[in-house]
């Protein structure tokens, strides 16, 4: 996992898997000496990583996890950005993303349910005008990153037309090399009669158009034009390496975040209200506009966008219901990259939740659309016992014979119990319980108390520095009973802990689901 995270990165040469800072590891001597620990690792023994860094092997129980990751755990007051560049211009921390540093990254693939699930939810918003259709309907949104890219493919999926704004040129020739894109224009006219000719065919359609989205954007409210969805994908998260300003090239960006980096960060949160207000304006004149968890909102503000967030965040408005029941995005990797174990697990899962046709339907257009990208992988929505499940009936194919290699279980950081973000996962709770980071860290107590293999504390780096408390883990079906008790144990724990974190926050599906599942929650009278 530590070398298909590389294998499916961004700038793999830099140690950057997605999200402009999101690395796997420090540098390369400490990627070299956790890849030759972990070679030599013995079941009695756990790898401790600090930061990227590996810094002891410590005997413990064969019960423990093998590796146990926290990276950029900084104290509340110190939690900043300007903190978090001087420690890493020092070599002295990273931002691990969610999954970066965890080694849990599956390409595009590991976002694009979530996307996917997130637009036909928008299309139901009774605020908006597509009364549940996406077909033909026209979708604007920007990015085309390790995780914008998912984009284009969910839109296709839906029937819609999307238009992805993406100012790095070579990242546009890519994405249409690779197939992820159908179209790539320079131009507005260009684009939008793309978009026009698209929406009278019979299948999905994704353009992307050369530009930056803060120029765009107003463009298109100047022209008068108003699509349907309107969204973004940008790395916004960070105004000095995330996003281009407005009216830079990408080698001056480049050149400048570094001698000038005040300059910088002021030039892309201006660009960021801009593209934002545009947003705004979309919004005002009938179209369904969300966040889609980048920090553009916080960004805008910071500017003096007073209004940036009557624009909701995509997990408060669509998402909320589903962590009540557990349910969020869980993923496996067929760790021999033999295609026919894909098929095989695939199949299994198709059929193990007939009280959910949904999962075999979202399986079904994955395999039609997702290409491969590194070993073969899966990212699908399952919920409180669904997950351990499946990872039970894997883990008795492993033993059997049935799979050529073990499998290993991992899910997003953005999960019922595992993350706090006051602007992503846990905006606006019901009980105003936004900011309490208490729940990632139990999570990954009772995680190591479970017996994961690998289990991860992030915290936020870059423009999330003070915003961001997450949780990780992976475990391994090896087809072995000891794995199939962790499985069961760590599976259960993770989706009842975060059931229960909802139930805690007044929310009546969390305390129905408990009920329901047998979760035991203590409620003092």
């Amino acid at each position: 996992m530590l070398e298909n995270v590389l294998e499916v990165g961004q700038q793999p040469e830099a140690l950057i898997v997605y999200a402009s800072l999101g690395k796997a590891a420090r540098d390369w001597p400490a990627y070299r000496a956790i890849h030759d620990a972990l070679q030599k690792l013995e079941e009695t023994e756990t790898l401790v990583i600090q930061s990227g860094k590996p810094v002891a092997i410590l005997p413990t129980p064969a019960t423990s996890p093998l590796v146990v990751i926290a990276t950029n755990n900084m104290v509340g007051r110190y939690a900043t950005p300007e903190v978090f560049y001087e420690r890493m211009a020092a070599g002295q921390t990273i931002w691990g993303g969610l999954t970066a540093g965890a080694w849990q990254y599956i390409g595009s693939q590991g976002v694009l349910q979530g996307i996917y699930e997130v637009f036909r939810a928008a299309a139901r918003d009774p605020a908006g005008r597509l009364h549940g259709e996406l077909r033909r309907r026209f979708i604007l949104t920007s990015g085309l990153g390790g995780m914008g890219s998912a984009q284009p493919v969910a839109i296709r999926m839906t029937g819609a037309v999307g238009l992805i704004v993406e100012v790095d040129r070579e990242r546009v020739r890519a994405r249409l090399a690779a197939g992820v894109v159908d179209e790539a224009v320079d131009t507005v006219e260009e684009a939008l009669r793309a978009v026009r000719r698209a929406q009278e065919g019979s299948r999905g359609w994704a353009v992307a158009l050369r530009g930056n989205a803060a120029e765009v954007y107003p463009e298109l409210v100047r022209r008068g034009v108003t699509p349907d969805l309107v969204t973004d994908l940008t790395a916004a998260h960070d105004a000095r390496y995330g996003y281009v300003p407005a009216g830079l090239e990408i080698s001056e960006w480049v050149e400048m975040r570094d001698r000038e980096p005040d300059r910088v960060i002021d030039r892309a949160r201006t660009s960021m209200a801009a593209q934002l207000r545009a947003m705004r304006a979309m919004q005002a004149a009938g179209a369904v506009v969300f966040e889609n968890g980048n920090n553009l909102r916080v960004q805008a503000q910071s500017t003096g966008v007073t209004d940036a967030f009557e624009i909701p965040g995509f997990v408060e408005r669509y998402i909320r219901p589903l962590f009540c029941r557990g349910i969020g995005p869980f993923r496996w990797v067929a760790l021999s990259g033999d295609r026919a174990d894909a098929d095989r697990l695939d199949a299994l899962a198709s059929s193990l939740f007939p009280e959910r046709p949904e999962v075999a339907s979202w399986l079904e257009l994955a395999r039609r659309h997702m290409p491969v990208e590194g070993l073969p992988a899966r990212s699908c929505w399952l919920g409180h016992g669904e997950r351990s499940r499946l990872a039970l009936a894997v883990n008795q194919l492993v033993a059997q014979g049935e799979l050529s290699a073990p499998v290993l279980f991992s899910r997003d950081h953005l999960d019922a119990a595992g993350m706090t973000h006051p602007f992503i996962g846990t905006e606006r709770m019901r009980d105003g319980s936004d900011a309490v980071a208490d729940w990632p860290l139990l999570d990954a107590m009772l995680l190591c108390s479970t017996g994961a293999d690998l289990v991860a504390v992030h915290a936020g780096g870059g423009g999330y520095s003070g915003l961001m408390q997450s949780a990780g883990v992976s475990l391994v079906a090896d087809g072995s009973p000891s794995a199939a008790q962790r499985l069961r144990a760590a599976l259960d724990a993770d989706t009842g802990l975060g059931v229960v974190r909802y139930a805690e926050a007044g929310y009546e599906l969390a305390a129905t689901t408990a009920a329901e599942t047998g979760i035991r929650r203590i409620i003092p009278q």
